[in-house]
């Protein structure tokens, strides 16, 4: 299945709704339909074994291959599934604004003949993750990784274990931080006002805010985006999000697919 960039017809401060701060100007209630362009991770052939554990040099997606309802398992002898996500996803609950179900994978054991993949969650609380029957999604290798230092204002790409690119970022203030641990890209929103506080681009994450269990609507979920306030990168001015030049995050845009994992290191 292609991982797609969706069409959103939200509200961005919903969308990344621990992004806003003291230092931002005000985010507009809705956004018109907007089409994000689409770097994808081709389906893989998985190694001799058949497991796909991330390494520094790769790591693994694992996407819904069905339209309807995904069944999380809290174990593999688990016989009943412990809750059900649906495919694809709808940011904000709405029909217009689809995204494929997509998950970082944690570990595709050989045992029980490859039978189950772990997989975190886009869910509270942060590191959750789950199990997923391999004959219900399909894997592909990823190249890429993220590490956000926010101590000292970097966030740095990867591709296949090497520095491509040195970014550096505006982070969130103390009383908002911004949670340490390992997250992954869930969405790409392209804005229809280029020049407005989100820039031209925003990814979401799979990771919330532990202070705003909602902000503006929304659940408190973490982002990367633009912004049209450079002057701030380099500065604790976000209540969770992660800000760069619209520059920088244009150029993240056609080369990122969903599922890359981001390391932040608070």
């Amino acid at each position: 299945m292609r991982t797609r960039l969706s069409a959103l017809v939200v509200a961005l401060a919903f969308v990344l709704a621990a992004c806003g701060g003291s230092s931002s100007s005000t985010a507009s209630d809705t956004l018109p339909p907007i089409s994000a362009p689409a770097p994808t991770a081709p389906a893989t052939t998985l190694p001799p074994g058949c497991g796909a554990a991330a390494t520094k040099s790769i790591s693994y997606t694992a996407t819904a291959k069905n339209p309807g309802e995904l069944a999380i398992y809290e174990t593999p002898a688990a016989p009943e599934p412990v809750r059900t996500m649906t495919n694809p996803r709808y940011i904000n609950e709405d029909p217009n604004a689809p995204v494929d179900l997509l998950f970082l994978v944690k570990d595709a054991p050989v045992a029980d003949a490859c039978q189950w993949v772990e997989v975190y969650l886009p869910m509270r609380p942060n590191g959750s993750s789950g199990w997923v029957k391999r004959t219900d999604v399909t894997l592909a290798a990823n190249p890429f990784r993220i590490e956000a230092d926010l101590g000292s204002f970097n966030l740095t790409v990867y591709e296949k274990g090497n520095v491509i690119k040195e970014i550096p970022i505006a982070v969130a203030a103390d009383n908002t931080p911004t949670p340490g641990g390992l997250y992954f890209i869930t969405e790409l929103v392209k804005t229809p006002n280029p020049g407005g506080v989100y820039g031209p681009y925003a990814y979401g994450l799979s990771g919330f805010s532990e202070v705003h269990q909602t902000f503006n609507g929304g659940p408190g979920q973490l982002g990367i985006h633009g912004t049209n306030q450079p002057e701030y990168i380099g500065q604790q001015v976000s209540n969770g999000c992660l800000r760069m030049t619209n520059e920088d995050i244009t150029e993240l845009s056609k080369i990122l697919p969903l599922g890359v994992p981001v390391e932040v290191i608070a």
